[in-house]
């Protein structure tokens, strides 16, 4: 189903949380032609910004919220300890929900939030908007194409200076850096995680390494390196920091048919085959657009009513992963997934 196809005019979206991802949705949601749009939120002055800025309906309690506008759509875009109690709620509204990644900071209610959403049959979707990279599109088509071959060993890197992600804000009252509210680079960067998993498949085992290595002023991780086995037999490590200065999002995949490598920052997948010269493939890549893309998508299920639980058990699995992650530095031993 095509965007043009879908009647965004005639439905009516609350976002709860108007932070740096929250007002991003709002501005793509108004420009996909959502009408009847609103904001909550504690926080008066961000209410302020994002009532003018995009001109939406602002409230500061969610229970307010959701009696008085009844949102067909729920976009949760709140720290990630809030992720699964405000996505029971608007479930049980009557919404549709879009819940920001991570899908929460603990597996504890993950099965109750699934249950409901059966229950009522809503559409449950979480924003690993990764998947809609055109990098990332393109290592999954050519793993799919069989150009790789079998994969034997991955590699992935993402990096970038806390204080420089959301440099509007002081780092230390981000979210992402206070453990109480779900922080930390493993959780933060499950991109990775979760992109991993959808090309290679499901774990087997991990290990982990992790710890605060800058003087940054946060009390979670803020490097990690993840090394794990997959139940294909190949081998995987994926190193995440917000410690460094330099900025690195790669993916390197060795088959052995051929070695793809791909660069966020170069806009290229790179593929390298024995005995010949390379083949680069290049795209045009503006970042909001996986924003856009992955709204589209979502409002496309709405619209099909496509209420398959599969968003939500590949971002369970992305969760279980990180969290086993966590218990692997902190108690340092390898964390097994076969039950």
């Amino acid at each position: 189903m095509s965007a043009a196809s879908i009647h965004f005019a005639e439905l009516s979206v609350l976002v709860i949380g108007a932070g740096s991802i929250g007002r991003r949705h709002m501005s793509n949601l108004r420009n996909l032609g959502v009408r009847r749009l609103a904001a909550v939120d504690p926080d008066s002055s961000r209410l302020q910004t994002v009532g003018a800025q995009f001109a939406v309906e602002t409230f500061e309690d969610l229970e307010l919220a959701l009696e008085k506008m009844k949102p067909d759509v729920v976009f949760v875009c709140t720290p990630p300890v809030l992720h699964v109690p405000q996505g029971l709620r608007a479930i049980r509204a009557g919404a549709d929900v879009f819940i920001e990644k991570p899908l929460s900071n603990s597996l504890e209610c993950v099965p109750t939030l699934k249950a409901e959403a059966a229950t009522h049959r809503r559409v449950v979707q979480v924003g690993y908007n990764f998947r809609f990279q055109p990098g990332i599109l393109t290592l999954k088509r050519l793993v799919e194409a069989g150009v790789v071959g079998r994969i034997l060993w991955a590699r992935v890197e993402v990096a970038q200076y806390l204080p420089e992600w959301r440099p509007w804000q002081d780092y230390r009252l981000s979210y992402t850096a206070r453990r109480e509210l779900g922080g930390g680079i493993i959780l933060d960067a499950s991109h990775q995680i979760d992109f991993l998993l959808w090309l290679l498949g499901p774990p087997r085992e991990l290990t982990c390494m992790a710890g605060k290595v800058s003087a940054l002023d946060v009390d979670v991780e803020d490097c990690a390196t993840i090394l794990i086995r997959f139940q294909s037999g190949a081998q995987g490590d994926i190193h995440m920091d917000f410690a460094q200065r330099t900025r690195s999002c790669t993916c390197l995949l060795a088959g052995d048919r051929a070695r793809l490598e791909w660069d966020y920052l170069r806009n290229e997948v790179r593929i390298l085959r024995p005995g010949a010269p390379d083949e680069i493939v290049s795209y045009e890549f503006e970042a909001n657009q996986m924003y856009v893309s992955e709204i589209e998508d979502f409002f496309s299920r709405i619209a099909r009513r496509s209420i398959s639980q599969e968003s939500l058990a590949e971002s369970e699995l992305a969760l279980e992963v990180a969290l086993g992650a966590l218990r692997s530095a902190s108690e340092r031993k390898w964390v097994s997934f076969e039950h």
